[in-house]
């Protein structure tokens, strides 16, 4: 087999592990779905769902609900994300923590875990009268400085790697987005004194959050609980909402550490 040949198929492989990540996406955000909602979700030929579904039905990815013709989520899926859990290491009351947040303020509410530079929101915490940001996905780590969560990131970090990210390009998302590397390198600077994060209407219009820091004894973030709102729900309420912020915060601290001396 030539390079050329290789290339090629690490190129076809590549394409296939994709397409299936589609179709459970796909899969995922509907509860179930049938295979032409799945093409016409992922553009993807209907032949080819259907192959795909039945690669991943094999595997315990999927299941075919027959009797109603649409494919759910497998039960593997749900080990991995038991496995993701144990590795993230997320106390169950911690969990219940942020629902109590979410309760007591009429807020969606979230657990963010940060590892380095990155962080993934691992619990969320909502209702329909308090739906969660949409999106969660696309910006949300390309783009820290837009959210509260990525900004107290950002603060966290050595100076030197906060000068590598606030060197650009830095994209705005609306037109209240903070793109200025002073006036950004200032407001980390009262978030890493502060241990608040706020972002107001920079990432979604008319929505704004607020972030609290989790940190450990030494002083290194594990990461941070938030919660996100419409405008108007913070009228009046701004010291209450950050001081309830902060207690989660400070309660989900707790937890962590003495999680961590337990072990």
């Amino acid at each position: 087999m030539t390079s050329n040949d290789t290339g090629r198929a690490a190129q076809d492989q590549g394409g296939q592990v994709a397409r299936a990540i589609a179709v459970l996406e796909a899969v995922a955000e509907h509860g179930s779905s049938t295979a032409r909602r799945i093409s016409e979700a992922t553009s993807i030929p209907l032949p080819t769902v259907y192959r795909i579904a039945q690669e991943l039905i094999r595997s315990e990815y999927l299941v075919h609900l027959r009797t109603e013709k649409r494919f759910a989520l497998g039960y593997k899926l749900h080990r991995l994300a038991v496995g993701l859990h144990d590795d993230l290491g997320i106390p169950r009351s911690v969990r219940e923590e942020v629902h109590a947040m979410h309760r007591d303020l009429g807020m969606s509410a979230y657990l963010a875990i940060h590892r380095g530079t990155d962080f993934v929101v691992v619990h969320v915490s909502d209702s329909p009268q308090a739906p969660r940001l949409s999106p969660l996905g696309f910006g949300f780590h390309e783009s820290p400085h837009a959210t509260a969560f990525g900004k107290a990131g950002l603060a966290s970090l050595a100076p030197e790697e906060q000068e590598e990210y606030l060197a650009g390009p830095l994209r705005a998302h609306t037109d209240r987005t903070l793109v200025d590397p002073g006036e950004l390198r200032r407001q980390l600077a009262e978030i890493a004194e502060r241990g608040i994060a706020w972002e107001h209407q920079e990432f979604v219009p008319g929505s704004s959050c607020l972030a609290a820091t989790i940190k450990a004894d030494d002083g290194m973030l594990l990461g941070t609980v938030a919660v996100s709102a419409p405008v108007a729900a913070y009228e009046g309420r701004l010291r209450h909402v950050e001081d309830r912020v902060r207690a989660c915060a400070s309660r989900a601290g707790r937890a962590y550490r003495l999680g961590a001396q337990a072990h």
